[in-house]
């Protein structure tokens, strides 16, 4: 009994003096947490998208338009003829005051590089092609004066001066800004070109789709959104918004090779017809189409963060 007591009594010592063996020893830390750097946002990157806004015409041709023109040699070849339907001289008018305004909408694609991420210099070049719905009113005439008379039957009359419609328009820019993280500040300017006309100088009653070139120069503000927006429908690696204002000049010269009148037998009156005088203001030949564009859009960025 002696012995059994001894032997419990070393086992307790045992006992007691590993446990306070482990508390002596060093407690096992646990790893530190494994840092994530939040990613820096770039806009270097090729985005497509696309955009729609407001255009108007910014020429400098709201004074009116006046030209005298002469009697045709028959009642008719003359664009204007009595009462009794005897050729005759007479004025017309264009007030050049009418609606030059509209709708604008197309797409755009393009390629930024930003020099350092998060904020810094971001070049780029961007492409697009406009649809644009405005000038079409500025073939109508004021008024016509005739002793005695009036325009012929199936006479066509255009102006001389002016836009009178654009079909569309596009560009390709240099871009030049600066980004504040996600938000981007940038100016723009490059080459344009458009094609058109209306019934501005036309041969018969219809476009004459005159192409012209030109430049354009603006600027704008576009902020990228999150990557989840809900405006990601192609899951891009971002998705942009921003609001541009252009100015375009296109400018067709001085060609002055259609007419702007037409007889119902097809003779025609150019404004160097025998005869025809120009009585208004002195830029009545101005060939230039002149306008401004506000527009928003929407751009899906494809690599880059």
């Amino acid at each position: 009994m002696k012995s059994l007591l001894k032997s419990a009594t070393a086992l307790a010592g045992i006992v007691v003096a590993g446990s306070a063996f482990a508390a002596d020893l060093p407690r096992r830390v646990a790893p530190p947490p494994v840092f994530t750097p939040v990613p820096v946002f770039t806009w270097t990157g090729f985005y497509a998208g696309f955009n729609a806004g407001y255009g108007f015409n910014t020429a400098d041709t709201r004074a009116p338009t006046v030209v005298g023109v002469p009697a045709g040699a028959n009642a008719a070849s003359s664009v204007f003829v009595t009462g009794a339907g005897v050729p005759t001289t007479g004025v017309l008018a264009f007030g050049n005051r009418n609606s030059n305004d509209g709708f604008v909408g197309g797409g755009q694609i393009g390629y930024n590089y930003q020099f350092t991420p998060g904020s810094g210099v971001v070049v780029g070049i961007e492409a697009d092609a406009q649809y644009v719905d405005f000038g079409r009113s500025r073939n109508r005439f004021a008024f016509a004066t005739v002793p005695g008379g009036a325009v012929a039957p199936g006479a066509l009359v255009f102006n001389p001066n002016g836009i009178s419609g654009l079909d569309f328009f596009g560009t390709v820019r240099g871009r030049l800004g600066y980004a504040w993280d996600r938000t981007l500040v940038y100016a723009t300017g490059g080459f344009a070109y458009g094609s058109g006309g209306g019934r501005d100088f036309g041969l018969t009653n219809s476009s004459r789709d005159d192409f012209q070139t030109g430049w354009t120069v603006g600027g704008g503000v576009e902020y990228a959104l999150p990557t989840d927006s809900f405006f990601n429908f192609f899951r891009s690696s971002a998705v942009t918004l921003k609001v541009e204002g252009l100015y375009v000049k296109l400018d067709q010269g001085n060609r002055n090779n259609g007419v702007f009148a037409q007889t119902a037998n097809g003779t025609q009156y150019s404004v160097f017809s025998p005869g025809v005088v120009s009585v208004g203001p002195a830029n009545l030949y101005r060939r230039e189409t002149e306008f401004a564009v506000v527009r928003a859009g929407l751009n899906y960025k494809f690599n880059g963060f």
